[in-house]
């Protein structure tokens, strides 16, 4: 049974990370708020007025409509427009979103050194992100972290089937780099993460920022779940301490 409180799971992370060669992280999560101040909600109703503005509103359900997130909006237009000129005009406004919301992104806190000291230590890092690869990168750009993943940066593309749970973003960036799936670890936030992460034969370790988002991982079957990134970055400290 899931603890009350969630504090995080710790005394696993040496097993978990010291055999990882390959790191792929999600984005928005375990890298940045990307929403942080730029509203997912009025994102998603931006979707729901331009459907109404060109007399689709029909495409969506109610409850689809009231969800307070734009990739609901743009998954449900595409299971019954598929690769239409309106799915790409919503994708495009969504990259669009993404980009301005770059601006006042929250940096998940501890991810900047911990980004830093996989790198130092010659692991190789990828992002793996249902967000605009556009978006990924200007915001690592502005962080001065670009260089820590360049050119491993793969996010949504044309095809939304392909968005995770789909392992195909993960299994673009394990190719690119010759990874082996075994010394490969995902970091994501949520449950789609961790299937796809599953479905590519990778370790996976969630990030939890609350009980309800470690909830939701758990339920999922992720058992390695940490609510702060600091225990990862004091582990590869001791690590790179003993070299």
């Amino acid at each position: 049974m899931w603890p009350e409180a969630f504090s995080g799971d710790t005394e696993s992370l040496p097993d978990l990370i010291d055999p990882v060669r390959f790191v792929l992280f999600d984005f928005d999560g375990p890298i940045c708020r990307l929403f942080a101040r730029h509203s997912a909600k009025r994102v998603a109703e931006d979707q729901v007025r331009c459907l109404a503005g060109l007399g689709l509103p029909g495409l969506l359900s109610e409850e689809e409509r009231s969800q307070p997130d734009p990739y609901v909006v743009l998954r449900a237009v595409d299971r019954r427009r598929p690769r239409s000129d309106l799915v790409e005009e919503l994708a495009k406004r969504l990259t669009q979103h993404e980009l301005s919301a770059v601006r006042s992104a929250f940096p998940t806190p501890y991810v900047d050194p911990l980004i830093r000291t996989w790198s130092a230590l010659g692991v190789r890092l990828a992002v793996t992100t249902n967000n605009s690869p556009e978006a990924a990168s200007s915001y690592l750009a502005s962080r001065g972290l670009l260089e820590c993943f360049a050119p491993h940066i793969y996010g949504r593309t044309q095809d939304l089937r392909l968005l995770k749970p789909d392992p195909h973003c993960l299994h673009r960036a394990l190719r690119a780099m010759g990874a082996d799936p075994r010394a490969s670890l995902m970091i994501g936030d949520t449950p789609t993460d961790f299937q796809a992460a599953e479905q590519a034969g990778v370790r996976f370790l969630g990030y939890a920022r609350n009980e309800r988002k470690a909830r939701l991982l758990w339920e999922a079957g992720a058992r390695h779940l940490v609510s702060s990134l600091e225990p990862v970055l004091t582990r590869l400290r001791t690590r790179g301490a003993g070299r």
